[in-house]
C-alpha cells in the first residue's frame, strides 16, 4: 500500500515515479491563469488566520461544506474564525474521493509540514499550529509563491482596472512577475442589467465618451493598449453559451444604440451584437501578439434565492449543456479568414465535449508557433484525477500532448500551487504507464522525460513569450 501524501503519491510504477522526481519536480511555476488579488501581493500583509488564507472565497470547500448540512453562518456567514474551521475540519472526513481530500492535505503538508489527518479530533491542533506560523517570519503572499518556486503568475483584471497594483509590485523589485490579463466579459455582456453603469466606467477609464459601438470599440481599444504598456500579453473570455450571429456595422451601431437607449434585445439580436464585440476584442489580441484563452460552458447562479441572499459567485455556478462546436468552429475561422487568429487556449468545461475540442483546434494549427492552437487543462469542474486524465487522453488521441501548454491554478488562493504538483503528479503516472506497457519503447525514456519538463514549464515559457 502506497503512503498516502508521500513522496510517491499518485506515482504507480517505477517509469512514473522517475519521470516525477527526475523530470517534473524541479520545474518552476508558470500559473497563466489565477484569480489571485493584486492587492494582496502589492501590500504583502500577513494572513490573520488559517481561515483566511484558506476558507475566504474557495467555493470548492463551500460547496462541500453545504452538502455536508453545514449551515450558511459557518460558510459565508457572521461565525468566527475557529468555528468557520471547524466546520471544514468536520466536513474533510466526507471528501473522501473528492480532490478536495488530496489537496487539502497536500497543502498542509507542503506549506505547513503537517502530516496529520484533518478531521475534528485534529483541529484544534492543527488550527492553532498554522495560526502559529502564520504570525512567523515567511507566510506573506509573496513568500508563499517564492516556496512554491512561482516564476509568473497572471491575474484576472477587467479594462476598467487601473493597474496600480500591478504597477507597484513591479516598482517593489519583487522578482516574481505578477502580470495583469484582460478580462472584458462586462463589455460584452449587453444584456447584463449592469451594462449601462459599467459603461460608464469604461468611458471615465478611457478618458472618453462612448455614444456609439465605434466608440465602445474605441474606448476598449485605448485601454487594451494601456494593459499592453503594463506588461499584459494575455486574453481571457469566459462565456457561458458562445455566440456566433454575423452582424454588419449598421446592424450593430443600431443594436447599441438601443441598448443604451435602454431596449431589450431579442436573442438574435443580442448574439448578433455579442458575437461583433467578441471578434473585435479578439482582433485586437491577434494585432498586439497576444496569446487569448476562451473559457466556455458555465451555468452561473443556478440558485436565485442563492443569488439574492449571498450574492453573484458564492457556489452556485454549474456544468452547462450548450451546443458549441459549430459556434466556436465559425468563430475562429472568421478570425483565421482575415489572418487575425491570436494563440488560443480553449477550455471547455463540460467533458462531454473533450474529444470536440481536441479535434477543433488541429484545424486551426497553422505552423507559424508550435501548438498555436490549444487544449485548456481540465477546468473547473473537471480539474481532478480524472478530468486531467481525460483532458490529456483526448488531446494525445487528437492532437500533440507534447506541446500542451499544462497546468494552472485557476484559484483565489495563495496555497493553491500544489494543484500544480497535483497535475505533475498525474501526468507522469499516465505516460509511465504507456511505458511500462510497451506502448512508448523504453529506450525513449529520455525523449518523454524532456517531454515532460515542457508540459509542465518549457512550453508555457515559450507559448507565452513572458
Amino acid at each position: 500500500m502506497n503512503e498516502f501524501i508521500g513522496a510517491d503519491f499518485l506515482l504507480e510504477s517505477p517509469s512514473a515515479r522517475h519521470l516525477y522526481h527526475n523530470h517534473a519536480a524541479k520545474m518552476p511555476i508558470i500559473d497563466y491563469h489565477c484569480h489571485l488579488s493584486p492587492r494582496q501581493i502589492a501590500e504583502n500583509r500577513p494572513f490573520s488566520s488559517i481561515t483566511e488564507l484558506w476558507l475566504g472565497g474557495d467555493h470548492y470547500k463551500w460547496r462541500a461544506m453545504r452538502a455536508n448540512g453545514v449551515a450558511e453562518r459557518f460558510i459565508t456567514g457572521d461565525a468566527s474564525d475557529w468555528e468557520k474551521f471547524l466546520k471544514w475540519a468536520e466536513t474533510v472526513p466526507s471528501t473522501l474521493r473528492n480532490p478536495l481530500f488530496h489537496w487539502t492535505h497536500l497543502e498542509l503538508k507542503t506549506a505547513f509540514g503537517i502530516d496529520s489527518i484533518l478531521d475534528p479530533e485534529s483541529a484544534r491542533e492543527i488550527y492553532d499550529r498554522c495560526n502559529s506560523m502564520l504570525r512567523s517570519s515567511g507566510f506573506t503572499p509573496r513568500d508563499l509563491m517564492r516556496r512554491y518556486n512561482v516564476e509568473c503568475v497572471c491575474t484576472t483584471d477587467d479594462p476598467v482596472d487601473s493597474l496600480e497594483y500591478h504597477r507597484a509590485i513591479a516598482d517593489s523589485g519583487f522578482e516574481i512577475k505578477v502580470l495583469p490579463t484582460w478580462r472584458p466579459d462586462k463589455a460584452v455582456d449587453v444584456a447584463a442589467g449592469s451594462y449601462i453603469g459599467y459603461i460608464n466606467e469604461l468611458a471615465s477609464a478611457a478618458d472618453m465618451r462612448i455614444d456609439s459601438y465605434a466608440s465602445l470599440i474605441a474606448a476598449l481599444e485605448r485601454r487594451h493598449a494601456f494593459f499592453h504598456e503594463n506588461g499584459c500579453r494575455l486574453a481571457d473570455h469566459g462565456l457561458g453559451d458562445v455566440p456566433f450571429e454575423r452582424c454588419t456595422p449598421d446592424e450593430r451601431e443600431s443594436l447599441f444604440a438601443k441598448v443604451l437607449a435602454g431596449y431589450t434585445l431579442e436573442p438574435r439580436e443580442y448574439d448578433m451584437l455579442r458575437t461583433s464585440i467578441l471578434l473585435d476584442l479578439m482582433r485586437m489580441n491577434a494585432r498586439r501578439g497576444w496569446a487569448q484563452q476562451i473559457h466556455f460552458g458555465p451555468l452561473r447562479n443556478v440558485n436565485s434565492r442563492a443569488r439574492r441572499e449571498l450574492g453573484p459567485d458564492t457556489g452556485f455556478d454549474t456544468i452547462g449543456d450548450y451546443r458549441a462546436a459549430d459556434k466556436i468552429a465559425a468563430l475562429l475561422d472568421s478570425l483565421n479568414s482575415d489572418n487575425l487568429l491570436a494563440k488560443t487556449i480553449l477550455y471547455n468545461l463540460n467533458p462531454a465535449d473533450n474529444v470536440w475540442v481536441a479535434a477543433m483546434i488541429g484545424n486551426f494549427q497553422d505552423g507559424s508557433a508550435p501548438g498555436k492552437m490549444q487544449m485548456g487543462s481540465g477546468w473547473w469542474f473537471n480539474d481532478q484525477i480524472e478530468g486531467m486524465t481525460n483532458q490529456m487522453n483526448a488531446l494525445s488521441t487528437q492532437g500533440l500532448l507534447s506541446r500542451f501548454v499544462g497546468m494552472l491554478t485557476d484559484s483565489r488562493s495563495f496555497l493553491s500551487y500544489p494543484r500544480h504538483d497535483y497535475f505533475r503528479r498525474v501526468l507522469c503516472n499516465l505516460l509511465g504507464a504507456d511505458l511500462e506497457r510497451g506502448l512508448i519503447p523504453s529506450s525513449m525514456m529520455p525523449t518523454v522525460g524532456r517531454m515532460v519538463e515542457d508540459i509542465c514549464y518549457y512550453n508555457a515559457k515559450q507559448y507565452f513569450n513572458f
